[in-house]
């Protein structure tokens, strides 16, 4: 993995973390988590792009 997608992964999964104790059901965490992972793998592109 290059520095660019582990900033970027990182900083992801840092939000979601944060967020994460205000969700109490865990299904919620998981589907949340999910579509976090798909929107960023989905973005990832285009910052690369930008970048």
């Amino acid at each position: 993995m290059d520095i660019v997608a582990l900033t970027f992964y990182s900083i992801v999964c840092g939000i979601l973390a944060y967020a994460s104790p205000v969700m109490k059901n865990t299904i919620v965490r998981l589907v949340i988590g999910a579509c976090t992972g798909l929107l960023a793998a989905a973005i990832l592109p285009l910052v690369r792009t930008v970048i």
